[in-house]
């Protein structure tokens, strides 16, 4: 479960790095609240996680997720790049996510 709560906790910092781009520097409602639900889901999920899951490992496993998401969100929705180095260092991270999972001893 504990996983899960970590997998959850990096979806939603996904949602809160997403309407952080799209509150303007927030100057529109509905995404500024959208980061603030999101951010403290996140937290929660977060702190839920590494009650169980090594402090280190969770919060490197819950930026990653965050950073691989932000980057996919970013070529999806904002045409940011997706030229070949960008993808594979996206690859690298994914699978330096899974790896500390793998080898983490919970």
């Amino acid at each position: 479960m504990p996983w899960l709560f970590l997998i959850l906790a990096g979806l939603f910092e996904i949602g809160f790095t997403t309407c952080l781009k799209l509150s303007e520097n927030f100057t529109q409602l509905r995404w500024t609240l959208g980061f603030l639900a999101s951010a403290s889901i996140s937290f929660y999920f977060l702190t839920k996680a590494t009650e169980t899951i090594p402090m280190g490992t969770g919060y490197a496993v819950w930026t990653g997720i965050g950073a691989a998401g932000t980057v996919i969100v970013g070529m999806l929705l904002f045409d940011e790049p997706a030229d070949t180095w960008r993808l594979v260092f996206l690859v690298l991270l994914i699978g330096s996510i899974a790896g500390l999972k793998v080898v983490s001893a919970h």
